[in-house]
């Protein structure tokens, strides 16, 4: 990108021209002569963020940018386009401000010039907020401008999640560490994870099922009473405890002396599930459940 200051050739043409700009959103267009078309303007407004020239052969659409100036907020600025196909091209502006409005200005032609050439020597060409482009940008120049005009990129902040299990909370996770955390908890246990809001996951622990498995110590004989067979209840003191299906106590046989006692089925006054513990020698030998028939 050229940028021409006084002493430039395409500033004598111009000259005349900047100093009758129209104010954004007017802008002014003249022909140069050549396929020259000067595009040229006085920008009013205390903060621009950019301004685009763009140019298509229709007047309404298909507007392609063909510059955006380095800095928007010069308080008169122009651009010669000497690359356009035909004198008769339309033009407009697109305009930014620095709150994040924008608008597109209507389209024009250039008018012909009939303005007279200027000596160097005109206060106007040494004002050194008048600056003037006066080709197009390289691609490394379009690169610096784009960084130049963009926003700065904020990075997003880290996401973390409260890991709980039931109701303690066991820790805290990055949201880049989510993955292993998950496979770590999938392939290596029988856990669940389960996403209770946005930002916390509750681990369920595993519950196997329970597989029952009749007692060969306490059971239900035939008749439906309760037979507890302790071959060696002469030589070891043993003693039961009985409990309803919700583990409420219901009666205890304090010490068993017979190596098959019978346990009449009517001291449990209903039929269901029923919990026992059998202890040896004051140590739990046994945890386990028995059911009782509906016959009684």
């Amino acid at each position: 990108m050229k940028i021409a200051l006084a002493g430039i050739l395409f500033l004598f043409i111009l000259t005349t021209t900047i100093s009758a700009q129209d104010t954004l959103p007017r802008f002014t267009v003249i022909y140069k002569g050549n396929n020259r078309n000067a595009v040229s303007w006085t920008n009013p407004f205390p903060f621009t963020a950019q301004i685009s020239i763009q140019r298509s052969v229709d007047s309404t659409k298909n507007f392609k940018t063909i510059l955006t100036v380095p800095d928007a907020m010069v308080p008169q600025n122009g651009y010669v386009d000497v690359k356009n196909t035909t004198p008769l091209m339309y033009y407009r502006l697109f305009i930014v401000l620095d709150s994040g409005k924008y608008q597109f200005t209507r389209s024009k032609r250039p008018a012909p010039d009939t303005a007279k050439a200027v000596s160097v020597s005109d206060p106007l060409l040494k004002n050194e907020s008048t600056r003037v482009i006066t080709d197009s940008l390289t691609n490394k120049e379009a690169k610096a401008l784009k960084e130049k005009i963009s926003p700065p990129v904020v990075p997003k902040p880290e996401k973390f999640f409260i890991i709980k299990r039931r109701d303690s909370i066991v820790n805290t996770i990055s949201e880049k560490y989510i993955r292993r955390f998950r496979d770590s908890i999938v392939y290596s246990t029988k856990d669940t994870l389960l996403f209770t809001s946005a930002d916390i996951i509750q681990i369920k622990p595993f519950v196997p099922k329970e597989v029952y498995k009749a007692s060969k110590f306490v059971y239900t004989e035939k008749y439906g009473n309760v037979m507890i067979a302790l071959p060696d209840a002469d030589k070891k003191k043993y003693s039961v405890s009985f409990f309803d299906e919700k583990r409420n106590p219901l009666f205890e046989i304090k010490e068993v002396t017979s190596g098959s006692l019978t346990v009449d089925k009517t001291n449990f006054v209903h039929s269901g599930w029923f919990w026992f513990e059998l202890y040896e020698e004051g140590k739990l030998k046994e945890k386990n459940k028995l059911f009782l028939p509906k016959d009684f």
